[in-house]
């Protein structure tokens, strides 16, 4: 199945992409999808432990599970200033 994966902030650096589309089994939950794209940007795995998730704009854990089409957004956690 194919969905819309988000990165926002410093991931966006670190992949070099705002959005692309990944294709994932059917059924898998948001920590497949983690563990795939930290195999092809190793330097996403620092932020492992801090990642907001989100499956159509609603935030999710990792057992989440992804459905075809979604979008899954992943994003550092909050800053203020």
């Amino acid at each position: 199945m194919k969905v819309r994966v988000l990165f926002f902030s410093v991931l966006r650096d670190i992949t070099g992409a705002a959005e692309l589309e990944w294709t994932c089994p059917p059924g898998a939950a948001v920590s497949v999808l983690l563990e795939e794209l930290y195999t092809r940007w190793p330097k996403l795995r620092a932020w492992d432990t801090s990642l907001l998730l989100a499956i159509d704009c609603a935030y999710v854990k990792r057992d989440g599970l992804l459905h075809e089409g979604c979008e899954v957004a992943l994003m550092p956690p909050v800053q203020g200033g």
